[in-house]
């Protein structure tokens, strides 16, 4: 098993595309990049920890390889917009790829340099060695699934699990 570690806005909605793709093992929503230890989710949204909402996706790489992981993040959110995803604003809803190796990391400039082949803006998305990473608190984790009837959940994140389940069907679990 490997791991990446991304952020591209709320939380919730990356969990919950990755979630479904097939290879995934895991994906835990937490905060990375800040200067707290264990910050709790009320000071990550104050903007005073200066940590990003993050999701920990642990996979098979035999199954789905690093840059399909890649290629997956850059279709379910806007790497264009500085600290901010729709509504949601602010440092912790940045657009960041943590590398956990020299491999990561030149796979994620290769990927960032095709991605933005299909944005007209700049891609702004931060790419940094991986920091500690820190599990969001259990009412965070497997939120779409627990409440898909919430607003935001209909809202927001059904859009981007239904874009990525059309233009991925290879890629969605069973």
């Amino acid at each position: 098993m490997e791991k990446a570690l991304l952020g591209g806005g709320c939380f919730w909605c990356i969990e919950a595309v990755y979630n479904r793709v097939k290879g995934v093992q895991s994906a835990i929503s937490g905060y990375a990049g800040g200067v707290q230890k264990n910050p709790s989710y009320e000071q990550v949204c104050s903007g005073a920890t200066g940590h990003a909402e993050v999701v920990e996706i642990t996979y098979d790489p035999l199954i789905i390889t690093y840059e399909e992981i890649l290629e997956i993040f850059w279709a379910i959110h806007n790497p264009t917009t500085l600290n901010q995803q729709g509504a949601d604003r602010g440092t912790q809803y940045r657009s960041v790829i943590y590398y956990y190796s020299k491999a990561q990391k030149e796979k994620a400039l290769e990927s960032i340099a095709k991605a933005q082949q299909q944005w007209s803006d700049p891609i702004v998305t931060e790419l940094l060695p991986v920091p500690e990473f820190f599990a969001a608190e259990t009412y965070h984790q497997n939120y779409y699934n627990e409440h898909p009837t919430q607003g935001y959940c209909y809202a927001v994140i059904a859009p981007k699990i239904e874009k990525f389940m059309m233009k991925f069907k290879e890629k969605v679990k069973e």
